[in-house]
């Protein structure tokens, strides 16, 4: 199974989020926007995985989230990857994300014991779109930046959720797992 840890968007934001999808989209570039019951942060994503590693996943995870408590993140300005001389990400920011990093880097510590890459420099962030070609960028990045500074609204961490990931002609279409309370 093609697997990722994540937690989902608070539903009271989403709507938000999609304003500013069709906002974006007004510039008329090819960016395929994140469908509303797709929109998450990712912790991990782990890729094709056994039913073993699955487990020990699991495992991991329940044991780890055991000590912390849910914590407020408050979603914020916009920016894209890798920068705005070739956007191939449109994402939301993170305001402060210190609780969010610590178990990030700590559930990362124990995947690299379980054979997986160590995530490079993560960055918390909500993926809203991605860009697929260099039409009407400069309308585009001239939107975002008006953006920049966009207010999206607190929620609350208290769950992370395992999810499957199943790739059809359509898009993705993800299903939890597993969900992990804090």
């Amino acid at each position: 199974m093609r697997e990722f840890l994540a937690v989902d968007i608070d539903p009271k934001l989403l709507n938000r989020i999609a304003e500013i999808q069709r906002w974006l989209s007004d510039a008329d570039a090819p960016v395929k926007f994140v469908e509303r019951e797709n929109l998450h942060l990712t912790l991990k994503f782990f890729g094709e995985i056994s039913a073993n590693k699955n487990k020990e996943i699991i495992n991991i995870v329940q044991e780890k989230l055991k000590k912390y408590q849910p914590f407020p993140i408050h979603i914020r300005r916009m920016g894209v990857f890798p920068n705005f001389g070739y956007i191939r990400v449109v994402w939301l920011g993170i305001e402060e994300p210190n609780n969010f990093s610590v178990i990030q880097k700590e559930l990362d510590r124990h995947f690299i014991n379980m054979g997986f890459k160590k995530e490079r420099s993560y960055t918390a962030h909500l993926t809203i779109g991605r860009v697929k070609g260099g039409q009407n960028k400069e309308a585009l990045v001239g939107k975002i930046k008006e953006l920049e500074e966009m207010d999206i609204g607190e929620m609350i961490v208290d769950r992370v959720v395992l999810k499957k990931s199943e790739l059809t002609p359509a898009g993705p279409i993800y299903s939890n797992i597993h969900e992990f309370l804090l």
